[in-house]
């Protein structure tokens, strides 16, 4: 194995981080660097701009536009409102309802928005006054926000997952938007109990129960939202149409429920083109930048290389794993969601393929990894906003997040090990 670009890669990556450099730039400049060392300079100027180029011709790719503009409409419509409505109605007089009642309609949010931050500024705005009225802290509130938000990325549609089915060259989005919804479920069960015990270690006080008018009330309400999830994800699992077409869909579908609820008017939508527009183009930078690299490793035989050696180790599977999950938990601090699922994927996915296991439930075990960095100092996005919103700190958020970091932890050891969690669904459906 020829050390030189692994060193040339991590030390620029790592540098250029340091002093400040944007991620998507870091990625770029390192990339250079990195096929430099293999290449004559003219040749590596334009191929490095070239694989940006050609990262993003995808018409799979098509589909992340249409789902930031659909959560953009969906956080501008009202819907975080409605939904945090039933939510109540269902789990508000359990003892911890209120921060009960964020992790559920933050899984709702989340899988309709496709965003966690979205879901993170959507609740924490909110919820977070309701959360301090209940006689909660802040931090812990900021907390249950944070790490309730990364749910809705298991929960589909998510765009991460059809990045993942970009990167490992075509798993079906299909099978994995499937593949999400137990694992999903699964760690917000976890988030749900860790407030459920820390409300009644505390003795705050519960809601009242609402009445069966009520629920069905706030049932009714919700319902046009709701059905925006059986539409999209069934009309791709059915065949109807493609992820591409359905993300279409959910931005027509939204927009609609925006004028329907009198959220949206013709004069909100050019601030709402604007606010999507500039989170593709981010999203998008990111995608480019994260392909030139895996190019760059890839022609380096970076990956192979890593492969070889891990193999090398150990041929156990549990072993394997355990060293994957434990150097996507270390990435996760470090790298956003996206370009981390880019790169890492063709590193990772043919030494599990080699194991036996299966792309799908890997894409769901990398995608939990990451989410858990999403809440992690010092690049965690999602605790950023929390923070932010909660007018708090991250050094005080750290302490009531210990015990919800064990949480979702807990869960990835039991989706990890238990495939058929993740792959129970898409089996259904012959997926």
């Amino acid at each position: 194995m020829d050390y030189v670009p692994v060193i040339v890669l991590v030390i620029s990556f790592i540098s250029l981080l340091s002093i400040g450099t944007p991620v998507a730039w870091s990625i770029s400049i390192a990339s250079l660097l990195t096929i430099l060392v293999s290449l004559p300079t003219l040749p590596a100027f334009t191929a490095i701009p070239q694989r940006m180029a050609t990262g993003i011709d995808s018409f799979t790719l098509l589909a992340i536009p249409f789902f930031i503009l659909s959560g953009e409409l969906m956080n501008k419509g009202g819907i975080a409102k409605k939904l945090i409505a039933f939510a109540k109605t269902l789990i508000g007089a359990l003892p911890g309802g209120i921060a009960l009642i964020n992790v559920v309609s933050a899984m709702l949010m989340g899988a309709i928005a496709g965003s966690a931050m979205a879901s993170a500024s959507a609740m924490g705005s909110i919820l977070g006054p309701e959360i301090e009225k209940e006689g909660y802290s802040k931090e812990f509130g900021a907390a249950i926000n944070v790490t309730s938000a990364t749910t809705g990325l298991l929960i589909p549609p998510s765009n991460v997952l059809i990045v993942y089915s970009l990167a490992s060259g075509g798993v079906p989005i299909a099978a994995l938007f499937l593949a999400g919804y137990i694992p999903g479920i699964i760690t917000g069960a976890f988030l749900m109990l860790v407030a459920y015990l820390w409300a009644k270690k505390k003795g705050y006080n519960v809601g009242k129960k609402s009445t069966l008018k009520q629920i069905i009330t706030a049932f009714v309400t919700a319902l046009p939202i709701l059905l925006m999830l059986v539409i999209v994800i069934g009309g791709i699992i059915a065949g109807v149409f493609t992820a591409t077409e359905a993300s279409a869909i959910a931005v027509l579908y939204s927009l609609i429920l925006g004028f329907v609820y009198k959220e949206i008017s013709i004069k909100n939508l050019p601030e709402i083109l604007l606010n999507a527009s500039m989170t593709t183009a981010v999203v998008m930078f990111l995608i480019a930048a994260s392909m030139a690299m895996s190019w760059a490793l890839s022609y380096e035989n970076i990956p192979q290389d890593i492969s070889s050696s891990l193999l090398a180790l150990s041929e156990n599977k549990i072993v394997i794993l355990i060293l994957i999950n434990l150097l996507l938990l270390f990435v996760g601090i470090f790298m956003d969601m996206t370009p981390a699922i880019l790169i890492f994927t063709p590193i990772f996915l043919p030494i599990v393929t080699k194991l036996g296991i299966d792309q799908v439930h890997f894409g769901i075990i990398m995608i939990l990894n990451l989410c858990i960095g999403l809440c992690t100092p010092p690049v965690g996005s999602v605790l950023f906003v929390g923070v932010s919103i909660a007018n708090t700190t991250i050094e005080k958020v750290i302490k009531p997040l210990l015990p919800l970091f064990f949480a979702m932890i807990v869960a990835l050891f039991l989706i990890t090990y238990f495939p058929q969690l993740s792959l129970w669904l898409p089996s259904l459906f012959n997926l």
